[in-house]
């Protein structure tokens, strides 16, 4: 594990030390003096200087991969199966060329990028988000936004996210203060009390699982649109009307752990502010009613790994709440 700067090994060892103490591991008396353990992750991360990262991936060495990135903050947060393994300082859009806003799949990635809008500007380690511009990539870090877009990242740290990504991963990039907690979800497998006709007179079911027929899958249920997307590779593969029973505030999420004899096993994916964890309760995954024909289509394409976001804003520009952007897999010439 590592926080690490372009500091001399000496201060990378001591910032180390604050690391273990904000990720809940044992940080000996005479270093805990650092002077960047501040007793919590939060308070850490807000203590982080530009360049600065934490970085500690042994805490969860396997699971699915989520970015979250805090515009206003500044911040990039890594979760792997649920478990803060990174977070750093960022530089992201400046006024006229604004980070886009929204959950997002990671494209294309390439170690050695050169930007195709901005006189070759070099983007190591690029990640895209969208086909028209926007990635996350090395650069340089004053301490506020001052890029044309994208989400830069220290160079080390960018290479170390490199290194556990792929494409198709969700990437939740949000203005707001507090970072999305990832709170109690509905499991897409139950369907009780449900009935699909009153769905389908209204709206339409669309089912494509040939446009990407390999890759991470990712479910995004907006509340406001009363809407299911499918997301393969970040290819949208289909969509679905849907209910869900209670109030949804934000944005939550969780895993698919496993499926078995019983069925699929949900997990609750804790964040910042949350401290939930296990699995989602039988009353919770009963909030959600979506067609028939649709669930039995999601049984063939879940697996181990799928990411369910859950969103209270609409999913389209211009309806009833805060718009959400999701960015699937256009052409990108």
């Amino acid at each position: 594990m590592a926080i690490s700067s372009a500091k001399p090994l000496t201060r990378r060892s001591l910032l180390a030390t604050a690391a273990m103490g904000a990720l809940g591991l044992a940080v000996p008396p005479a270093l805990a003096q650092a002077g960047l353990d501040e007793g919590s992750i939060a308070a850490t991360a807000q203590n982080l200087r530009p360049g600065q990262f934490l970085w500690a991936p042994e805490a969860a060495p396997e699971g699915p991969v989520i970015i979250v990135v805090s515009l206003s903050k500044q911040r990039a947060y890594v979760y792997r199966n649920g478990v803060l393994i990174g977070i750093s300082t960022i530089s992201s859009g400046t006024a006229g060329h604004e980070t886009p806003t929204g959950i997002f799949t990671i494209l294309q990635k390439k170690v050695d990028h050169k930007s195709n809008l901005y006189d070759d500007a070099p983007m190591p380690f690029m990640q895209r988000l969208t086909w028209s511009g926007i990635a996350m990539h090395a650069g340089n870090l004053p301490g506020y936004p001052a890029s044309h877009g994208c989400i830069r990242l220290p160079l080390a740290f960018a290479e170390h996210l490199y290194g556990v990504t792929q494409l198709g991963l969700t990437v939740i990039v949000t203005q707001s203060a507090d970072i999305p907690r990832f709170a109690p979800a509905p499991h897409v497998l139950e369907n009780r009390g449900a009935s699909p006709s009153s769905f389908e007179s209204a709206f339409s079911t669309t089912w494509q699982p040939e446009k990407a027929s390999a890759g991470p899958v990712s479910i995004i249920l907006s509340a406001s649109d009363e809407r299911a997307v499918v997301l393969r590779n970040g290819v949208e593969i289909g969509s679905a009307p849907i209910a869900i029973r209670g109030q949804v505030s934000g944005v939550q999420a969780f895993t698919l752990s496993s499926i078995d004899q019983h069925g699929a096993h949900w997990m609750y994916l804790p964040l910042l502010g949350s401290t939930r964890t296990g699995e989602v309760s039988q009353q919770e995954r009963e909030r959600l009613i979506l067609p028939e024909d649709f669930r039995q289509k999601l049984l063939v394409v879940l697996k181990p790994g799928t990411t369910l976001i859950v969103t209270a804003d609409s999913l389209q520009r211009g309806n009833t709440g805060a718009s959400v952007t999701v960015i699937t897999s256009e052409d990108p010439e």
